[in-house]
């Protein structure tokens, strides 16, 4: 049996029986929790179920640090409220899906020892730069002497002038051209690696705060066609944007928190780019809380929305294994798989705050999939908590109706060994 039900001893069995007590009466933002439990078809247990605001959904209530945009991306309440309830200081905790790194920086700010893996190089281009921030001084003196002149004996790919005014594409050129040749023989240093996690993160957007001209969210990337057709809806052409001057200026605003408080100490986080389910790296129970969000099920083109940034960067995206899965059956085989991995990786009385969302305007909850695949990888289920924010416009917690793709709500499995 699962959840509840099941036998747990030690400090587990301590965790858990706290975590039920304060989800059953929580009542922090101002509503009652609502519980129940859930029976996925083809699984043996009841799971209980608590659905409530858990934390806030003030968009910016985290470390400025966080403020790096990304596809699918949650906020940082959601590692905290885990990694705070379920761990302690010095304690592993770990992403296998870490996109921006949400969860590791958290976890670091938190003063535990962070590990992540994902499949696109661009997890550690924007996470290893946040967990070692540079002084913004010195930020500002390498902009100041790079030479932006130098992009214009350049070649330009001239597609992306649909997305660019053409001097900012030469300095974007010279910028792309610069980190890859540091890189390349080895001279790439902190400062350079924080400048291309801020370029990457403003390529292209919705404001004059962003290099491109008027196009989809910051976390996203059209193709030019469509970006050609945006500018003839708009009657729009591409503005000339001072490239140093934005990434300064995004600089300073995530480095904003540093300006009243000191950083705790962070180790080095461990940075995987590989398969989560193949992560031989990672010693057999060394990690004590995973918290993730896996690929949703048909929902998110990783590759596709940042093919921009992988050409910053100097790879392809499209030639990325991401797995983009659109049929239940192959998503939750892909998901049992990584629960066996993460199973051999985690301590005995470790935990897994597993994310799902929603997906299908609610109708399909992956929580119900997940359950299964988790048990038939020798994991246990101990309760689904559902966080239930103000500005979603839910009709029911149990099946959220929202007329929008992608993820409304927050629903998180928490596992452990079975």
């Amino acid at each position: 049996m699962a959840g509840a039900h099941h036998k747990k001893t030690g400090k587990l069995a301590v965790q858990a029986k706290q975590l039920h007590r304060e989800l059953a009466a929580f009542c922090a933002f101002g509503q009652e929790t609502a519980s129940g439990f859930c029976a996925p078809e083809g699984s043996d247990s009841m799971v209980p179920v608590y659905a409530n605001e858990f934390w806030t959904s003030k968009q910016r209530a985290g470390h400025s640090l966080h403020e790096i945009s990304y596809r699918a991306c949650f906020k940082p309440q959601l590692p905290h409220f885990f990694i705070e309830r379920l761990t302690q200081p010095g304690d592993c905790v770990y992403d296998p899906f870490m996109g921006r790194g949400t969860t590791l920086l958290e976890a670091a700010l938190m003063g535990r020892r962070s590990v992540g893996c994902d499949i696109n190089p661009l997890g550690a281009i924007l996470v290893a730069p946040r967990l070692n921030p540079p002084d913004l001084e010195d930020v500002r003196d390498r902009l100041a002497n790079f030479d932006w002149a130098a992009g214009a004996a350049l070649p330009v790919d001239k597609d992306l002038l649909a997305f660019f005014h053409p001097e900012t594409l030469r300095e974007l050129t010279f910028l792309r051209d610069y980190f890859i040749r540091r890189e390349a023989d080895g001279r790439i240093d902190a400062v350079d690696r924080w400048i291309r996690m801020v370029a990457v993160n403003r390529l292209t957007g919705h404001s004059k705060g962003f290099f491109s001209v008027y196009t989809l969210p910051p976390n996203q990337s059209v193709s030019v066609e469509s970006q050609r057709r945006i500018n003839e809806k708009r009657a729009q052409e591409p503005e000339r944007r001072n490239v140093g001057e934005l990434i300064f200026r995004k600089s300073k605003a995530l480095l904003k928190s540093l300006l009243d408080e000191s950083l705790p100490p962070m180790e080095q986080a461990r940075l995987l780019t590989a398969d989560a389910r193949q992560t031989a790296e990672l010693a057999d129970g060394s990690v004590d809380l995973v918290v993730t969000s896996p690929p949703f099920l048909n929902v998110v083109d990783y590759a596709q929305d940042n093919w921009m940034r992988g050409w910053f960067c100097g790879f392809d995206t499209a030639a990325l294994n991401i797995s983009v899965t659109p049929k239940i059956p192959v998503w939750s085989q892909f998901i049992c798989d990584t629960f066996r991995e993460l199973s051999r990786v985690l301590k005995p009385d470790g935990w897994i705050a597993f994310e799902v969302g929603e997906v299908d305007k609610g109708t399909v909850k992956l929580e119900e999939h997940v359950i299964p695949a988790a048990q038939a990888a020798g994991l246990c289920a101990e309760l689904v908590l559902i966080n239930e924010q103000g500005f979603t416009k839910t009709a029911n917690c149990w099946g959220i109706d929202n007329n929008r793709k992608g993820t409304n709500s927050n629903r998180v499995v928490l596992l452990h060994h079975g």
